[in-house]
């Protein structure tokens, strides 16, 4: 899943789902840059409002771990890999990686606060008379120290998950300090922006921008020829999940998502607990003062989740080509939205495509080429269309959904298969800019 444009600013309202009932009082948060503030009135309720919930379970959602054999056992397996002794222990074990991203989280107070007072060094006090500057950078700090709870919830909520102690999260702490680390900030900041994107009415458009083409696409192989049997789709790089839930729902799927960022999967474990019933309230826009229109929309709240993850869905953490070993000729369709071209080596990913899809199997691909850090290759289209045919895979197809011709002129082949529709990608639809992609889509067979 693609990351941009940085906002770790949550606000938690009326919180009442903190996964397992964990008292999020309990997770230790660094001191901040400015001075102590007092608990908030608000930051007080809403403790007390958990407190409450977690002894009701109809206040706790809809998503009690799943039981299902591929649930326990993938819990079993992701456990076994957390566990220290298992592997080279450094910066890419995935338990050191889930530290990592908790470390992102807990610092997240001190960070921002950091950003809030550079900003009230800047300002000149000429701009009191006219639009009381002040006041919004201090309504700013406020959300920034409410925003806290959520962020603590969260860490509760991946610790238990992860059977992580809070003497080890505060001995990673203190090492990272120690060794001038600094917390990821951006990566905390656009794993909370996806929940705007995936879970928030919100990011509605952004949403529509692409699923239809997805899921026509989908529902078009599932019909032709028909088959009472779940389709097993893959869907890598799935950020906080959205997508897959949206496919589950349409009954006659068995979906399994995959991501390697340990800051989106701690967010989609935390998203988990959840539900549209009691949904947390928060204000993702507020880590920048770019591009507003007013202060109001700045700002403004948004709520979270729109609508229930699935719980029949599967998430598989780690890095795509190797998470999956020993499950060749497995998937009926793997499906790549905004994903290919985070590929460090893109043949890895094409080779690893390849071998999960059954015979048969479709790869439906729908996103941009902005290729990422240090790439071993960066294809253009018509490369990727002669690579990809050069393994052996048949394009088909699209429907309309899937926008217009990208070649208009090509008669045959690949080339002439693939489709283009505009894809925003920005997170806030009041926002005075707009950031969109050329998405690229197709469909293609292993034979």
């Amino acid at each position: 899943m693609k990351l941009l444009i940085p906002s770790c600013l949550l606000l938690l309202a009326g919180f009442s789902t903190l996964a397992g009932a964990t008292d999020v009082s309990s997770t230790a948060v660094p001191t901040p840059l400015t001075a102590e503030k007092t608990i908030t009135k608000n930051e007080a309720a809403y403790a007390s409002i958990d407190n409450d919930a977690a002894q009701d379970p109809l206040q706790v959602g809809s998503m009690a771990p799943s039981e299902s054999p591929r649930h326990r056992q993938e819990k079993a397996h992701l456990m076994k890999r957390m566990d220290r002794k298992s592997g080279k222990w450094g910066s890419t074990h995935p338990r050191y990686r889930t530290l990592e991203a908790l470390y992102g989280f807990t610092k997240y107070r001190e960070r921002n606060m950091a950003e809030l007072n550079r900003w009230r060094t800047m300002y000149s006090n000429m701009l009191e008379k006219a639009v009381n500057y002040k006041k919004k950078l201090d309504d700013i700090e406020e959300l920034i120290y409410t925003n806290e709870v959520l962020c603590k919830a969260i860490i509760a909520n991946a610790m238990a998950f992860y059977g992580i102690e809070q003497k080890e999260l505060d001995e990673h702490i203190k090492d990272a300090v120690k060794a001038k680390r600094v917390a990821d900030r951006i990566s905390t900041s656009q794993t909370l922006k996806h929940f705007v994107r995936d879970w928030a009415d919100e990011g509605s458009k952004e949403r529509n921008d692409a699923f239809p083409c997805l899921l026509s696409t989908l529902n078009a192989l599932k019909a032709n020829p028909p088959t009472n049997t779940p389709l097993k789709i893959l869907l890598p790089g799935s950020g906080v999940g959205r997508l897959g839930t949206e496919i589950a729902n349409l009954g006659g799927y068995s979906v399994t998502l995959n991501e390697w960022s340990m800051y989106m999967n701690i967010g989609y474990r935390f998203l988990s607990t959840l539900s549209a019933r009691t949904p947390a309230t928060m204000h993702p826009f507020i880590d920048t003062l770019s591009h507003h229109a007013t202060t109001a929309s700045l700002l403004r709240p948004i709520a979270f989740p729109n609508a229930p993850p699935n719980p029949a869905v599967l998430l598989v953490e780690g890095d795509f080509t190797t998470a999956f070993r020993g499950h060749e000729s497995t998937f009926d369709v793997v499906l790549t939205h905004f994903f290919i071209d985070t590929a460090r080596n893109l043949m890895a990913y094409f080779d690893t495509i390849h071998a999960l899809l059954a015979p048969g199997g479709r790869w439906i691909n729908l996103g941009p080429l902005l290729y990422g850090t240090g790439p071993f290759v960066q294809l253009s289209l018509d490369e990727i269309v002669a690579v990809v045919e050069g393994m052996g895979f048949e394009f088909e197809d699209l429907g309309e959904e899937c926008g217009v011709s990208t070649f208009p002129d090509a008669l045959e082949g690949g080339l002439g298969r693939v489709r283009w529709s505009e894809a925003e990608y920005g997170f806030d639809s009041e926002a005075l800019t707009r950031h969109a992609y050329r998405a690229q889509a197709w469909s293609v067979r292993k034979p």
